[in-house]
């Protein structure tokens, strides 16, 4: 298992606190695990990380204390991070901590993640911080904004993954036969994806065969595959922290002439998505394309999900490659900036019929992009 490497850490605690004073706080209290774990390298599924102007602490309680002492102390830690155990509970952890570096260094506009902390947890620390200087400021997406764009080592990892994800899903097409259920092909292809050297599946794998391919996101069950059934697959893996997400579609035999006009399509509106990739194209001009695409063939109303979603820490993550959502939708009007990394995934969906979804999953690059999958658009019969 690889960790960032301590000048990577030290880097992207820098650009954070550079984003403090536009946002008018003093230290940013990290609590969802994907951003700690950029921050810190710490993998844990509990742990906090306090970032001030001057340091950075991650809080951890007894069950993590040897291996958070053991990381910061290695080769995958950074020697800038302190370490704080937790004494009763995070919460009183953090308010004391916070109380010691307001007195000594003025921290008392506490950045929260606000789309990462409870309602009683925010009420906790109110409550905590009355009667003192510090108070809590709700934040959105500042740790974020440094995940969207991937570092060399990230984007190292990121390729590794799209290669060893197209060589899991060209096995699991060549493995596909009537006479199997949703169910034993998913479990198949999750054994498929840990010899592959992932360390865990990135989500749970999607199996859908016949009419049940016009759920987007069907869970295996126990449908049994039959001869001409349309069967898409969907799934992913995590490599050293990072996820990778992929699509195809499959025919039991001949396609109908219903599959073949779904899959064209869908191939027509993923080449328009490509075709307007690159740095400065707002994100939702990708969807927009792949939307016009799919309606010049009348399937507009069949295409019910965003075209893609960025990946990395986690398998959805900034950039939004939708639809504007509102006037203020900020996350579809961004540009494309160069080390992105997200997928482009039309689909169609006719319900009780069936439906095909291709996804690949692409790194905008200076001048255009790179795929990172590399597994046919064929619609596959086998």
């Amino acid at each position: 298992m690889s960790f960032a490497p301590s000048t990577r850490i030290r880097d992207r605690i820098a650009a954070l606190r550079a984003r403090f004073d536009p946002v008018g706080i003093s230290a940013l209290l990290v609590t969802h695990p994907a951003n700690v774990f950029y921050l810190s390298n710490f993998r844990g599924t509990a742990g906090m990380l306090l970032v001030t102007a001057e340091d950075a602490t991650l809080v951890v309680d007894a069950r993590y204390a040897t291996a958070a002492a053991a990381l910061l102390e290695g080769s995958g830690g950074c020697p800038d991070l302190d370490l704080a155990l937790v004494a009763s509970s995070y919460e009183q952890t953090i308010v004391a901590r916070v109380g010691q570096l307001d007195r000594s260094h003025g921290v008392h506009r506490l950045g929260i993640e606000s789309a990462h902390m409870t309602v009683a947890q925010h009420q906790w620390f109110i409550d905590a911080f009355a009667g003192s200087t510090a108070s809590l400021r709700p934040t959105s997406g500042l740790v974020e904004e440094g995940r969207s764009v991937k570092d060399p080592d990230e984007l190292s990892i990121l390729r590794d993954a799209g290669r060893r994800v197209s060589s899991v899903m060209a096995e699991a097409l060549r493995g596909l036969r009537p006479g199997r259920s949703e169910r034993e092909v998913a479990a198949d292809i999750d054994r498929a994806i840990v010899r592959a050297g992932f360390d865990r599946p990135a989500f749970e794998t999607i199996v859908a065969a016949g009419s049940n391919t016009a759920l987007p996101h069907a869970r295996p069950g126990s449908r049994v595959l039959e001869s001409a059934d349309l069967v898409l697959l969907d799934f992913g893996g995590s490599l050293d922290g990072y996820c990778v997400d992929l699509t195809r579609v499959a025919s039991l035999g001949p396609a109908d002439d219903d599959a073949r006009e779904w899959h064209a399509a869908v191939r027509a509106a993923h080449a328009a998505a490509l075709a307007v990739v690159r740095p400065g194209v707002a994100a939702g001009e990708v969807d927009t394309a792949a939307r016009h695409a799919m309606a010049e063939r009348g399937l507009a109303q069949a295409f019910t999900h965003g075209t893609g979603h960025g990946l990395g820490i986690e398998v959805h993550e900034a950039p939004r490659i939708g639809k504007r959502r509102e006037p203020s939708d900020t996350l579809t009007e961004a540009p494309l900036r160069a080390g992105m990394v997200f997928t482009v995934e039309p689909g169609v969906y006719l319900p009780t019929r069936g439906g095909v979804r291709l996804e690949d999953d692409i790194l905008v690059t200076e001048t255009a992009y790179e795929l990172l999958t590399n597994v046919p658009l064929d619609l596959h019969v086998v």
